[in-house]
């Protein structure tokens, strides 16, 4: 496949994610969990038909342990899903590629750019005029802001643990170990919190399925596809369309209505995260 045609493809499947959580009727960990075990179950087939499950001991176990911080990630933005608007959430989810920078300069040193901490000040700035600035000096904050802001930390854990292991082990492999290790993950949370995993109506099925089949295993599968073609940095700005697509559904299926300083703060957060990989990019045309 083309790969911007795939990248769009991808863009479009994940953008209906937080959607189909709010239309389903299922407990928000328990959306997680069919979303990536749904995908586990059509995918481990043909990886043992191409028997593409080879992977050494470290990668495994880098794998498993990615896959049980994305199974949290996807645990705690579903919560979030709950308490907040679909946009709102969605798009402070994606603050992930701001936390690996600051995670990379206090633990690895790593100097970032003028641009990356100029992005930072603007995000920081956008989310202040999200929340507000009376709520923040009250220290009144939505539950649903915090877990969403969670959510974001989490996968930009998930990234640094992962990161360079698809150099080195098939997509296809790392893919069937990391979406079991959360699938047993969100299993078992699932269990120690006596959710149902079958008494749903149909609805609620059609929902969970969509959540397997388009935004986990069509969507990442896509744009895993498109990461072998494309710079990393292009995809990564793209991929915060997602948030302006997920707010499009929002207002169609779901009636949402965002405040003014809801909107204004999600375009200065959405501005400040672009900057930050720009900066990316610049360094990759420096050293091309």
């Amino acid at each position: 496949m083309n790969p911007k045609a795939s990248l769009v493809i991808g863009i479009l499947c994940i953008s209906f994610s937080p959607i189909l959580v709010k239309l389903g009727d299922a407990p928000a960990i328990t959306s997680g969990f069919y979303r990536i075990f749904i995908a586990w179950l059509c995918l481990a087939p043909y990886c043992i038909a191409k028997r593409s499950l080879k992977i050494g001991r470290n990668e495994l176990l880098i794998a498993v342990a990615g896959g049980i911080v994305f199974g949290a990630d996807i645990a705690v933005w579903n919560i979030s899903l709950l308490k907040i608007s679909a946009t709102v959430s969605t798009l402070l989810a994606n603050l992930a590629p701001l936390w690996v920078g600051l995670l990379s300069f206090l633990i690895f040193k790593k100097r970032s750019g003028a641009l990356f901490w100029i992005g930072t000040i603007v995000s920081i700035l956008g989310m202040v005029v999200l929340v507000g600035y009376q709520n923040i000096l009250a220290l009144k904050f939505n539950a649903g802001i915090l877990l969403a802001l969670l959510a974001s930390f989490l996968y930009a854990i998930y990234i640094m643990i992962t990161r360079g292991i698809l150099q080195r082990i098939s997509t296809l492999t790392f893919m069937f170990y990391n979406m079991l290790g959360a699938s047993i993950f969100l299993l078992i949370i699932n269990q120690l919190q006596h959710n149902s995993l079958f008494n749903y109506p149909a609805k609620a099925w059609l929902c969970l399925l969509g959540l397997g089949l388009i935004c986990q295993l069509t969507g990442w599968l896509t744009i895993n596809n498109t990461l072998r073609h494309l710079a990393s940095t292009k995809v990564s700005i793209a991929l915060l369309s997602q948030t302006v697509i997920a707010c499009f559904w929002a207002t169609i299926l779901l009636h949402e209505k965002l405040e003014i300083n809801e909107i204004i703060g999600s375009i200065i957060v959405l501005g400040g995260i672009a900057v930050t990989f720009l900066k990316r990019n610049q360094s990759n045309k420096i050293v091309n």
